[in-house]
């Protein structure tokens, strides 16, 4: 802590302002909770470096700012659905089918997506290479390999639910 400054005198002194301001941004009693408890945790471990005590306010008050800002971030970047609502966005293999799966079957499955996107699939999870390593031995741009890889992922998962949807309907597949 900074100098003169005890934590939990700190913490009895301005709980009830930061809450409330945090209830402010937040307008949910919840968020604003873990708003105010992550103001204070930054503040347990990084408080040491204040070098004006009277200045904690201040510092506290930018910190659950900033904390505030950075959840919201988070949040656009990483949404919260519900299951259902997005379910059409879910992989065409499910986890059940997938334990069905062979490594045989997924080579086989591999030798059939397209060529372009064989070697970078391959490389990438059967040799665990890394992108900058596989556009170096393919000689093409880092981006080119994220999108050979995606698109060869599509096409597999494509190929790998067209061959257990055949043989659950009892066909031979095309292995």
């Amino acid at each position: 802590m900074a100098d003169g400054l005890n934590f939990e005198r700190v913490v009895a002194h301005y709980y009830e302002p930061l809450y409330q301001f945090a209830f402010s941004l937040t307008r949910a009693e919840a968020d604003a909770c873990d708003l105010t408890q992550q103001t204070f945790y930054v503040w347990a471990t990084k408080g040491h470096q204040l070098r004006d005590p009277a200045k904690v306010k201040t510092w506290l008050f930018t910190t659950l700012h900033r904390q505030f800002l950075e959840s919201r971030r988070r949040l656009t970047r990483f949404p919260h659905h519900e299951l259902e609502a997005v379910s059409n966005e879910l992989p065409v293999i499910s986890p059940k089918t997938a334990l069905q799966l062979d490594s045989a079957q997924v080579l086989q499955s591999l030798a059939r997506v397209d060529e372009v996107y064989q070697a970078p699939v391959a490389l990438f999870y059967l040799e665990e290479c890394s992108y900058k390593e596989i556009a170096e031995m393919l000689d093409v741009p880092m981006g080119t390999v994220k999108s050979r890889i995606s698109r060869g992922i599509a096409q597999l998962q494509t190929l790998l639910a067209n061959d257990i949807s055949a043989a659950g309907r009892g066909q031979k597949t095309k292995l």
